[in-house]
Order: structure tokens, then C-alpha cells, then sequence
């Protein structure tokens, strides 16, 4: 599970901040059982979900952009790049002060009952520092610590890793864990392995996930509970089908190569190519007697939420079924607040989530603040200052005399008593801009 991500000199970010999924120890009267994980190994209270609200351009994407980079170039440093390419980091860009400095990034998780504080310090073409320290009982190890070209590995707990810094394996735009990945550093395997257990989402585009909703359905007990899903949304789906792309009847307009590439996959590989997805809906007759069901296609006929929510079966399902973390870039764009809603009840499920999965996500959706779904120190917010520097922190960072956990939450932040919300003022001044534009078109 997460327990804390940091991150400083990225985009918006200038000074440090930090999201932690660490339950607050003064709120352990509010949706115990529910929302909070113990583990007992290190004595953690670990929170199954976490919100962040902001203004338009105050950081809250940004954040989550920073969650994606990191596991990107974790997973893919060592075999995607190659020497000399540009490590995709932007630093703040505001201040004389940050913009030639390098990009901070560090992350604490438990993976297999082993505490993990993995770090690095990068700029656009180098590694400045990378870190990584484990705990596996009380005491905290470090098995590496980079500082450019200088490596200092433990020999014992970090043997391979070891190896490939002697035998100068390791680029200087390259991480040191996924170089040791690769050849079959146990640790660097396991941390590895974590971050793929990271998943991340836009909630603008479904596109990028759909394909593997659409794969899990040719699993039959998948689509069950693909289908059981979409039943509940109350979206009219009765059931749903891959409709298959039928090589004979391929558009005219199509480029000859695909199409060449297309048929010679289809018939040689032995591979299918799903053209559609059919979405089975009840229909009736004069006196309302349902007669079977009629196709609709998902792409054509269905709306941009339901197509959304669709794509998000698939991730929702595997992240609950195995445990992982999923990070969600506007997790209520197209969705209606109550199904937001259901969604994140199911992490917080004891029954539905048996493996401790966690949901992280940003949302403009302030009718979740009165839900009732939310501990305090679940809920984020994002601020930017005149200076344009992004900051980040939780409800729970409030004394306990300015939000009391009966409050009305949503109508205190929409009123700005917590901040993280668009200064609007200035939109007073066009009423005169208007009205001056309206007496000058009277005199012409």
C-alpha cells in the first residue's frame, strides 16, 4: 500500500509537497472500520482513499502528472531511453531560483510486508541523486544512495545491483533501481514490481483504458462482473459483446499496407480485431412487455459517460481484485456525482475491497465533501499563491477549532473558508467594461 508521496520542483510545484495515506491519530472516531487499513508489522493506519479539490490551473493535476512520470521512468528508464536522451522533468519555471534546478521525487509504500522509501533527484538530462532505504522489521537499511556518478550500494542486501555500478552499467540518465531490475536485483525487482501495481488514469480520455476493459470481457468471469457493474450504474445495459472486425468487409478508403497488415494477422496469426462494442438494452412493446433485447453500439449510440464509465470497469475491477493503488485524473468528468459517489464507496468497502486497493483522485465534484464518504485527512486540496507556486494540504492540517468533523464541508469550501478555490473578482470589472462598450454604440 502507499503511505506517502512527495514531490518538489515539478511544473507547478516550486517547495515541497507532500500526500500522505497516513490516518490522522485525532479522527479515529470517523468511518474506522471503513475507511482505514491496520497494519499491524510497522503499527500503520493506512487510508483506502484520497481526494483533492482545487481551482482551474492550482495544481491538482499536476500532482497526479507527477505520480505517472514516476512510474514511467521507473518502470522504463533502463530499457526505453537510451544515452543522452531527455529525462521528461519540468521545473518551476516562475522563479530565477528553481528553474535550473533539478525535479524531486520520493515515494513510500509496503510491498510484501517490507517498507520501501524510494527517491530520486533528476534534471532533463541527468540523474542527480537516487535513493533507496527498506525496512524490513524496526530499523531502516539504506541499500543505495547515488549522487552523480558516485554509487554507495550495500553489498549484502543489494549484491547485483552492486555489480552492474562496477561494471559501469548504470547512464547518467538512467535509474539505478531498473538498471538492477534487469539484472535480477531481488529488491529492485520487488520495487519494480510495486510500481506496476501503481496505476494511473485521465478521466478526460477513457481511450487509453478501453481496450483493456474490452480484453477483460473475453474472460467469462470477467464480464460478469463487468456486466453486474454496469447493471448497477443503472445505465439500461442489460449485457454486452465484442463485436469482431470481419476482414471481408474492411473500408475501401483504407490504406492498402494496413489493410495488407490486417488480413495477414488476422489469417496467418491467428489474431481478432474487435471493431465495436455491442451494449445489450431491453426493448418493449406497445403495452410495455419486454420482447428481448436490441444491440447499441458503445461508440455510436451510447453516451460519453456511459462509454467512460464502460472503459473504467475493467481497471476498477482488476485494481480491487489485486490490491493495487489507482490514481485518477478527474475521476467525475462525464460521470453523474452519485455513481462518483458509488465508486468510492467500493474502496472503502470492507466486503467489496478484501485486498486493501486505494483510490486516489481529483475532482471539482464538491457534493462528495457532504457524502459522508470522507475522513478529513482524506480530503486535499490544491492552492496556488500570487507567485503562481502550487501548494498542498489536507483538511486534517486544520485545527481542530476551525473544522470540526460535523461541519458542513461542502458549503464551508465552496464559501473559500478552506481556500483551494478561484478568486473571481475580476470578473465584476466586465460589467463596465460592457456597459462603457453599450454607451459608445448609443452615441454612434
Amino acid at each position: 500500500m502507499l503511505l506517502q508521496f512527495s514531490l518538489k520542483n515539478f511544473r507547478t510545484f516550486k517547495d515541497k509537497a507532500t500526500l500522505s495515506l497516513i490516518a490522522s491519530n485525532y479522527d479515529k472516531d470517523t468511518r474506522e472500520h471503513e475507511n482505514i487499513v491496520i497494519n499491524d508489522n510497522f503499527g500503520l493506519r493506512l487510508l483506502k482513499s484520497a481526494v483533492i479539490y482545487g481551482a482551474n490551473a492550482s495544481g491538482k493535476s499536476k500532482l497526479l502528472d507527477a505520480f505517472a512520470f514516476m512510474r514511467y521512468f521507473v518502470i522504463n528508464s533502463s530499457k526505453e531511453s537510451q544515452k543522452g536522451e531527455t529525462i521528461e522533468v519540468e521545473p518551476f519555471k516562475l522563479s530565477t531560483e528553481t528553474e535550473n534546478e533539478p525535479s524531486e521525487f520520493e515515494i513510500i509504500f509496503v510491498y510484501k510486508n517490507v517498507l520501501y522509501r524510494y527517491g530520486i533527484e533528476a534534471t532533463t538530462d541527468r540523474i542527480v541523486t537516487e535513493w533507496l532505504y527498506h525496512k524490513p522489521k524496526t530499523k531502516e537499511v539504506e541499500l543505495f544512495y547515488r549522487e552523480g556518478s558516485t554509487f554507495n550500494t550495500h553489498e549484502r542486501s543489494f549484491t547485483k545491483g552492486n555489480t552492474v555500478v562496477k561494471e559501469g552499467l548504470v547512464r547518467d540518465n538512467a535509474l539505478l533501481i531498473s538498471v538492477a531490475a534487469q539484472f535480477n536485483e531481488k529488491t529492485a525487482i520487488n520495487v519494480l514490481d510495486w510500481f506496476k501495481r501503481l496505476k494511473t488514469l485521465s478521466g478526460l480520455n477513457e481511450s487509453g483504458y478501453q481496450g483493456f476493459t474490452m480484453g477483460r470481457t473475453e474472460d467469462p468471469d470477467h464480464k460478469i462482473k463487468i456486466v453486474e457493474l454496469l447493471k448497477a450504474a443503472d445505465l439500461g445495459i442489460q449485457d454486452i459483446e465484442l463485436q469482431k472486425l470481419d476482414i471481408n468487409s474492411l473500408p475501401k478508403g483504407m490504406p492498402k499496407e494496413l489493410k495488407d497488415k490486417i488480413i495477414k494477422e488476422v489469417r496467418e496469426e491467428n489474431q481478432e480485431y474487435v471493431s465495436d462494442v455491442l451494449t445489450k438494452h431491453k426493448k418493449y412493446n406497445e403495452d410495455l412487455k419486454a420482447l428481448g433485447n436490441i444491440s447499441f453500439s458503445l461508440d455510436d449510440d451510447e453516451s460519453s459517460g456511459t462509454r467512460k464509465f464502460f472503459a473504467l470497469t475493467g481497471p476498477i475491477l482488476d485494481v480491487i481484485e489485486n490490491g493495487y493503488t489507482l490514481v485518477v485524473d478527474e475521476l467525475d468528468s462525464k460521470l453523474h456525482p452519485n455513481l462518483v459517489c458509488k465508486i468510492v464507496s467500493l474502496f472503502n468497502s470492507k466486503e467489496f475491497n478484501k485486498k486493501n486497493a486505494q483510490l486516489i483522485f481529483n475532482t471539482h465534484d464538491t457534493n462528495l465533501l457532504s457524502s459522508g464518504l470522507f475522513r478529513r485527512d482524506q480530503i486535499w486540496f490544491t492552492n496556488k499563491n500570487k507567485y503562481g507556486e502550487a501548494k498542498l494540504y489536507s483538511l486534517a492540517d486544520f485545527k481542530s477549532d476551525e473544522v470540526r468533523k460535523n461541519d458542513p464541508f461542502e458549503d464551508n469550501y465552496i464559501m473559500g473558508k478552506y481556500g483551494a478555490v478561484p478568486f473571481l473578482g475580476f470578473f465584476d470589472n466586465l460589467k463596465f467594461l460592457l456597459t462603457e462598450n453599450e454607451n459608445e454604440g448609443q452615441k454612434s
